[in-house]
C-alpha cells in the first residue's frame, strides 16, 4: 500500500481527485507539510502532492528545506507527460508541488504513476 500526503491550499481537491479513481494500492490522506515531512524522514508515508496558486514552490517550501531538493520536484504550472512523471519516480523523488489550476491533470496522473509502480 502506497500512501500519499497532499498538503498546501489545494489539499481537500486532491484527496477528493485521488480517492475518486479508486486506485488498488494508494492511500491518500490530508496533511500539513510539516507533518508530512515527519512522516516521510520516518518511513510513515510514501509521497506527498502539494498544492499553491502558482506552483512555483510554496506548496513545498518547509518539504525541500526539510528533505533536500532532490527529494522534491515542483510542476509549476505546467502540466508533465506520463514519461515525466515515471521519471521523477524512477529518480526518487517522492514530494510533488504544482498550481491549483492542473489538479484535475496532476493529481490523477500522479497518482496512476504512483500506484504503476506497485
Amino acid at each position: 500500500m502506497k500512501k500519499i500526503l497532499t498538503g498546501g491550499v489545494g489539499k481537500v481537491e486532491v484527496t477528493q481527485a485521488v480517492k475518486g479513481l479508486g486506485l488498488d494500492g494508494i492511500d491518500v490522506t490530508q496533511s500539513s507539510d510539516m507533518d508530512a515531512a515527519m512522516k516521510l524522514r520516518t518511513g510513515q508515508a510514501d509521497y506527498y502532492l502539494g498544492t499553491c496558486h502558482t506552483g512555483a514552490g510554496a506548496s513545498l517550501g518547509v518539504l525541500v528545506g526539510l528533505l533536500g531538493k532532490p527529494a522534491c520536484h515542483t510542476f509549476g504550472r505546467s502540466v508533465p507527460s506520463e514519461e515525466e512523471i515515471a521519471a521523477l519516480l524512477a529518480q526518487g523523488v517522492k514530494v510533488f508541488g504544482f498550481s491549483l489550476d492542473q489538479i484535475d491533470a496532476i493529481a490523477p496522473a500522479m497518482a496512476r504513476a504512483i500506484a504503476a509502480r506497485g
